[in-house]
């Protein structure tokens, strides 16, 4: 697949990033091998894997209070903010696949005074690729990412949202 046109790109891919489509428009500009091109007879197939590639560098690349934002537009997990009408479509797919709409109420405290710990500790939401995962995993690597160093931690929020990423990319090319 082959995108001459920004604004189709963006319309396709601005999303892929939540709530950040400046990752797409970096993606598109790069005119490095692996790129988006502009001549379909240079790249006649982009696939999920190159193009998550491409995102992944623009992101990885930019300044560390631009991926902060990026890892704050995240929404917290958990039922309360899936009811809300809070979450992008993505999201809110994402975390019904993984059960996170179907919150006992017991799960649904954990969530929340899991949210409000790791919150005050490093300045952003919880941010895990749920894809593949229930809320039970969901809630045990919440409470082992907990004890990471802020290091550690955002580092570890930056792999998971570049994972996100590749998931949706994926779904959009329906690899």
């Amino acid at each position: 697949m082959s995108y001459r046109d920004k604004e189709a790109f963006l319309a396709e891919f601005g999303a892929v990033y939540e709530q950040s489509p400046w990752v797409a428009d970096g993606v598109f500009a790069d005119k490095e091998p692996g790129g988006v091109t502009r001549d379909a007879e240079d790249s006649p197939t982009l696939s999920a894997d190159i193009l998550a590639a491409r995102f992944e560098s623009v992101f990885m690349n930019a300044p560390a209070e631009r991926q902060l934002k990026v890892l704050r537009a995240h929404p917290e997990l958990g039922c309360a903010r899936a009811e809300s009408g809070l979450l992008t479509a993505d999201s809110r797919q994402e975390q019904s696949a993984a059960g996170l709409d179907q919150c006992s109420v017991s799960e649904f405290n954990m969530f929340r005074e899991m949210n409000d710990k790791y919150n005050d500790k490093y300045g952003f939401p919880f941010i895990i690729a749920v894809k593949g995962r229930n809320r039970r995993e969901i809630l045990e690597v919440f409470a082992e990412r907990l004890n990471n160093t802020e290091e550690t931690e955002f580092q570890t929020a930056l792999r998971q949202v570049c994972q996100i990423a590749r998931f949706r990319i994926g779904g959009i090319l329906g690899d």
